[in-house]
């Protein structure tokens, strides 16, 4: 944005690119490394936790407009979470109770004060009674789980694909004419920045501070999970809508987002450039047991 002349204007998308759609890029990564490779674990929790940050740069960086921004209205969410654990103690075990009392205590708390109210529910979520054996990171034996907090996981998933579906479809009405300096930058942050952020990264960990690379990943499977990361798509186009208002440059950032979708194709031709192999589920279960 410095180089362009356009700081001033195009800064407050710095976000943006923290951005991961995670549905699209596990379907790519599933098709890539294939179902057992631990490279999809990895890419899962890593696209969580970057979402996470950017709802947490949301709620910090993104005040609300026309918010008062009185930080002391956060005493709603403590509050929320005193009663949260009230209702656990209680042995209230229906989710909707959660997300109705202490939930929308937190929702007013996060609004009221300035900050973007997407995680109002976060402080509740702890609260929820909840299995007390970690199964394991995506652990299908979790589906059969029948607490509170699995149950409400459960229940929400499919309304929450098809708002997050819809929300991407409605959001994408921008036409190809859009295309400005917004779009650029986003494009590079996303193709180029974040796969090297996350390669140098793993590699400054691995390597200098000796932590070493999870089981079955390299610095190439690495780079490619990079890639596959900069799938930002519908996350990116919130992030897009909640740092530019509507106009030009917003359109822009939002093609910008969409075009991210192009990170699939350069994971497919990264992976075979590397020469990564694909682990299916037999491979995946015989490795585990030597």
């Amino acid at each position: 944005a410095h180089l362009i002349g356009e700081y001033e204007t195009l800064a407050n998308g710095w976000a943006i690119p923290c951005a991961t759609d995670i549905a699209f890029s596990y379907m790519i990564a599933r098709i890539v490394f294939g179902a057992a490779h631990p490279a999809i674990s990895f890419l899962l929790l890593l696209a969580i936790a970057d979402d996470a940050l950017g709802l947490l740069i949301l709620a910090i960086f993104y005040p609300q407009p026309g918010a008062d921004g009185n930080i002391w209205f956060m005493l709603l969410p403590v509050l929320a979470i005193i009663i949260g654990l009230l209702l656990r103690r209680q042995r209230v075990h229906n989710f909707w109770w959660y997300i109705l009392v202490p939930g929308t205590i937190s929702w007013f708390g996060f609004a009221l004060a300035g900050l973007h109210p997407a995680l109002g529910l976060l402080p509740i979520i702890p609260t929820m009674p909840h299995e007390h054996v970690d199964k394991g990171l995506f652990n299908w034996e979790e589906m059969n789980l029948s607490d509170t907090l699995n149950r409400f996981e459960h229940w929400w998933k499919n309304p929450v694909e098809l708002i997050l579906g819809l929300f991407g479809l409605f959001n994408a009405g921008v036409v190809f004419n859009a295309i400005g300096p917004a779009t650029y930058l986003i494009l590079i942050g996303l193709l180029l920045g974040k796969p090297i952020g996350i390669w140098l990264s793993a590699m400054f960990t691995a390597k200098v501070l000796k932590f070493g690379l999870p089981e079955g990943i390299d610095g190439k499977v690495m780079l490619v999970i990079g890639i596959t990361a900069g799938i930002g798509f519908t996350v990116a186009l919130f992030v897009a809508t909640v740092a530019f208002p509507k106009g030009t440059i917003q359109d822009a950032a939002k093609m910008g987002a969409l075009a991210s979708f192009s990170a699939a194709i350069l994971t497919f031709i990264f992976a075979k450039l590397l020469n990564i192999k694909k682990i299916h589920g037999e491979e995946g279960a015989a490795s585990h047991s030597h």
